[in-house]
């Protein structure tokens, strides 16, 4: 049993736990999946009608998806620790994104991404967060936001690299991670960027949708 191995069977099952969908259940009696759009990311919790218990839901993901990458690289030392701590961020997004607790549907990874992005690149990270945050001010558009600040993860942590000669971590494993997991975000939103597209996508703020 490897390292890595053992990285990313401790990274999926610490993704998989699924706080949205507990922690309404918990304090709400409710189960989260019939409710708004039946994500149970931050989001919909959010939008159900409880503002703390989204906000926790938001914590409580971005810190499992820390805390993966964290533990993956106290596993090893040296460039394989970079490698752990990539693979176990892939893992730990697949986890959130495709729970076994909830026969694969969870949620769409956005807030557990983060959270492995903040220990991966902490600079990028922030950065994605500045672009998340201007693009929902903008138009209100979490959708969007989350997608825009996804997919430019890898272009700051190459930015920070090639020109602040912030050193992240270097190879195919830590290449591939900070692309796969803005990957999986896009394709989980596929059916916002649908919406998007025809002018149908909820607003943040806006009327109640059931827009997944």
């Amino acid at each position: 049993m490897t390292v890595d191995f053992i990285a990313a069977t401790i990274a999926y099952f610490l993704g998989s736990i699924p706080f949205g969908y507990l922690l309404v259940r918990m304090f709400r009696k409710e189960d989260i999946r019939q409710i708004g759009s039946g994500n149970i990311g931050a989001t919909n919790v959010l939008r159900s009608g409880s503002r703390w218990l989204g906000i926790l839901t938001l914590a409580l993901d971005l810190g499992k998806g820390f805390l993966a990458v964290e533990i993956a690289r106290h596993l090893t030392t040296g460039h394989h620790a970079i490698q752990a701590g990539s693979i176990a961020a892939l893992f730990a997004v697949i986890g959130h994104v495709f729970p076994v607790w909830l026969c694969g549907k969870g949620g769409k990874g956005v807030a557990t991404a983060l959270g492995v992005f903040l220990a991966l690149a902490p600079l990028a990270a922030v950065c994605s967060v500045i672009v998340f945050i201007v693009v929902t001010t903008m138009t209100r558009y979490v959708s969007l936001a989350s997608i825009l600040a996804a997919v430019s993860f890898p272009v700051w942590v190459w930015l920070a690299q090639r020109f602040l000669h912030v050193h992240y971590g270097y190879g195919p494993i830590f290449v591939v991670g900070t692309i796969l997991v803005p990957a999986i975000i896009l394709i989980k939103h596929r059916k916002n960027i649908d919406r998007l597209l025809h002018g149908t996508e909820y607003r943040f703020g806006g009327k109640e949708s059931k827009a997944a």
